[in-house]
């Protein structure tokens, strides 16, 4: 079987084009990139620790669209060590998953740093997600996160390494990498496709990814939702937007 080529993303710093694995190691020596921390780092002010992480779709093959499609997503993020693991929950809520207000958390260890948490009473220990991440993350470490707990989006953090200084920008978080929107046929005429129909994505029929002249033919027109750049994408009730935050 031939090898599926990996899926490419964007430098935010210099704009050039990576692969998933390519990406990684152009951000650790980007020219573009370390001329905004040097510059950053002339201003006043106290160094601080600003993590690097890639984060990884990881969610289930509930269906062969994501069996197919989900390695193809991914971020690499700058974080300040002084943030909250709130603060990361409600980014990737922003750019990847928020779609109904659901649940989500974070393992770390034996706790489960979560918004709405039990007395410590339950299988495991939960704790608030307002928890500043320099006291939690270290270079090496893998961080498992959940966002739904009936239809879950299943993300994995890893922590690839630290710097001491000042942060590029004065949000929590800088996205420095993400990947490309992925290039979906429709399944009728081969066109780009914009939309899935989850009635025929849950059900297992085909087609279910139509173009925008397909979309509009097809008999589930109330069942249609948009094709993104989210491994959310034909789950739940997930529409977007796929945009960060800031």
């Amino acid at each position: 079987m031939a090898r599926k080529p990996q899926s490419r993303g964007k430098c935010a710093y210099c704009g050039k084009e990576y692969s998933k694995a390519g990406m990684t190691r152009h951000l650790k020596t980007c020219a573009a990139r370390q001329k905004a921390i040097a510059k950053a780092n002339k201003r006043r002010g106290r160094d601080i620790t600003i993590y690097h992480l890639q984060v990884l779709d990881a969610t289930p093959p509930y269906t062969p669209f994501h069996q197919m499609w989900s390695p193809n997503f991914w971020l690499h993020l700058e974080m300040k060590g002084n943030a909250t693991l709130y603060d990361l929950d409600q980014y990737l809520r922003a750019i990847w998953l928020e779609c109904c207000g659901h649940l989500s958390g974070f393992e770390i260890g034996p706790v489960f740093y979560t918004q709405i948490f039990d007395d410590g009473m339950g299988w495991r220990e939960e704790r608030s997600m307002n928890v500043r991440v320099d006291k939690l993350f270290r270079p090496g470490m893998t961080i498992p996160y959940q966002y739904d707990f009936g239809t879950t989006s299943e993300v994995i953090i890893k922590v690839l390494g630290e710097r001491r200084g000042k942060p590029i920008t004065s949000h929590p978080i800088e996205l420095m990498a993400r990947n490309n929107m992925p290039q979906v046929a429709c399944q009728v005429c081969g066109e780009p496709a914009t939309e899935l129909c989850s009635e025929c994505l849950w059900g297992y029929e085909e087609p279910y990814l139509f173009c925008e002249k397909h979309a509009e033919e097809h008999e589930h027109d109330d069942m249609l939702m948009p094709i993104l750049n989210s491994p959310r994408t034909g789950l739940c009730a997930y529409l977007g937007p796929d945009e960060p935050p800031y």
